[in-house]
Formats: structure tokens, C-alpha cells, sequence
């Protein structure tokens, strides 16, 4: 993976993970759940970094295969 991208995933989940967390306080401290437009919003973060991931292997393995 190139640095840039592997900056990009780092910089995803450490958002990622702060998110949950918040969320996850919230849910145990204060009985509140999240908005629906807040868990659609993280789901699609993952999403997109399911997609930089996947797109960078595909990459490796078709060179690979070369």
C-alpha cells in the first residue's frame, strides 16, 4: 500500500474510532442512540475505506499475476 493511501486508511479509522466511541458513551452514559443519518454517515466511511483497501489489493494482485 502506498504511503499516501495507508495515511488515508490511518486518518479513516482514527475518525472512525472516535465516532464509535462518542456513540458508544452516549449509549452507555445517557441512554441516547444515535441519529440514523449519523450510523448511515460512519457506514459509508467504512464503506469508502473498504474501497481503498480493496482497490489497492486488486492492483498488488493483478501485477502480481503479470
Amino acid at each position: 500500500m502506498s504511503q499516501t493511501k495507508r495515511e488515508q486508511a490511518i486518518s479513516h479509522i482514527r475518525y472512525l474510532r472516535q465516532e464509535l466511541r462518542e456513540m458508544h458513551l452516549g449509549i452507555k452514559e445517557d441512554d441516547l442512540f444515535p441519529d440514523p443519518g449519523e450510523l448511515r454517515g460512519l457506514m459509508a466511511q467504512l464503506d469508502a475505506l473498504l474501497e481503498l483497501i480493496e482497490g489497492n489489493t486488486k492492483i498488488q494482485s493483478n501485477s502480481e499475476a503479470a
